[in-house]
């Protein structure tokens, strides 16, 4: 492995789905070493997700293929003592410990932090949860959609819940408490170059969905009135809605400037006698009148394609974005510019691209990104690493304490 910022750190992910294991995703980017600890024979639940109903359609396992890379698997029953036995000693030469238990489960099969933090004190145990270590919901099982964009009130912010099922993208609320986590780890590993010492740090889905949903919390929290959902016909804002172009492409624009937005958009569109149109040369106007703006800005923006209006959005400083379908964000010439896509060596593909983690530290190098692992794929190696002979491992197998598959 290429020496990095975290090179020389081993971390320990044992946890399921996305929210810690893609934190330790992160560390992997940097050069850490993670053991990835799954219990056989199936190992993470994770590993099926792209193949469930509603998810999007491949015979290839991408949801694997992102957050298991860069990771060495260790399949364990943690069920079996042995199984115990072998991640205590595992965790004795690890600098950080990653995992989404519950405090009960957490408890029933030893890895506490207070169990492994006994085996080595410098240890950083990171615990990521649903709902927080405090409260009735404490040991509540929980997803993104429902920690994190439901409890939070995200959900009822973006979705018309009359008509949408309210069910989020695949991660689009792990990923981000991910990087959460990730935070605290590094925060902990600073305090220890002080002290000496680890220590647990957490974070929770509903927690990082509150932080991105702060703006209307505090809102809320000072007795805010909200105003009620519009479509985009009748916005309250026809200057911060989405439009269609000539050739059927989608955009938003985004403009927050009172003063001088308008302006610039009726200059776009060749109708500058717009501006001082009492009927929408104030904010106010505009709102009153937001179906006559809306349905005119879609006659003027149908008669040019988007890449002529982005031409002359540009030269008058108007703020928009485009709305692409996710094969265009896939290819995304502006994303690759700037390393968000990374390339990967893929068995069966060939070169293809996975998305990077979104940090970057000037004069560094990301990892170059390998193949998500099989289960059990490096337990033979780690295993001997930790004084287990061939006798031993051979007894743990037929137990079915642990799975050893060659990644030949």
């Amino acid at each position: 492995m290429e020496n990095n910022i975290l090179s020389g750190l081993r971390v320990i992910d044992c946890g399921t789905y996305i929210a810690g294991p893609a934190a330790a995703t992160i560390m992997s980017d940097f050069g850490a070493e993670v053991i990835k600890i799954e219990r056989p024979p199936h190992g993470d639940p994770y590993r099926y997700l792209s193949f469930l109903k509603g998810m999007p359609v491949s015979e290839h396992n991408y949801c694997w293929l992102l957050d298991g890379r860069n990771k060495k698997s260790l399949a364990l029953d943690l069920g079996i003592e042995a199984g115990r036995e072998a991640l205590h000693r595992l965790a004795a030469t690890a600098d950080v410990f990653i995992t989404n238990y519950s405090p009960e489960i957490a408890e029933k099969f030893q890895v506490s932090y207070e169990d492994l933090s006994a085996i080595n004190p410098r240890l950083i145990y990171a615990h990521v949860t649903g709902y927080g270590e405090e409260g009735e919901d404490t040991n509540k099982p929980g997803y993104d959609t429902t920690a994190y964009w439901a409890r939070s009130g995200l959900t009822g912010i973006i979705y018309d819940l009359e008509v949408q099922t309210g069910a989020t993208p695949c991660g689009t609320g792990d990923h981000p408490v991910s990087l959460a986590l990730f935070g605290s780890i590094m925060l902990a590993l600073y305090q220890r170059q002080v002290t000496g010492r680890g220590s647990k740090v957490s974070t929770s889905l509903m927690a990082t969905g509150a932080w991105s949903n702060s703006c209307q919390i505090q809102a809320a929290q000072v007795g805010a009135e909200f105003p009620q959902r519009r479509n985009r016909f009748t916005p309250l804002n026809p200057l911060v809605n989405q439009y269609r172009t000539g050739d059927g492409e989608r955009f938003i624009f985004c403009c927050l400037d009172p003063v001088n937005d308008w302006g610039r958009i009726c200059r776009v569109i060749g109708r500058p006698e717009l501006i001082d149109d009492p009927r929408f040369s104030t904010v106010h106007a505009r709102s009153e009148n937001a179906a006559e703006v809306v349905a005119l800005l879609d006659d003027a923006l149908a008669g040019k394609n988007m890449s002529e209006w982005a031409v002359l959005f540009h030269e008058q400083g108007v703020i928009w974005g485009p709305i692409p379908m996710m094969d265009h964000v896939a290819t995304d010439d502006q994303m690759k510019a700037n390393g968000v896509f990374v390339e990967l060596d893929h068995p069966e593909l060939g070169k293809i691209e996975t998305v990077s983690s979104p940090l970057n530290v000037q004069g560094v190098t990301k990892q170059t990104p390998a193949m998500a692992p099989e289960i059990g794929e490096h337990s033979h190696e780690i295993l001997s690493s930790l004084g287990y002979d061939e006798v031993e491992i051979e007894r743990m197998k037929k137990r079915g304490v642990t799975i050893v598959k060659s990644s030949s």
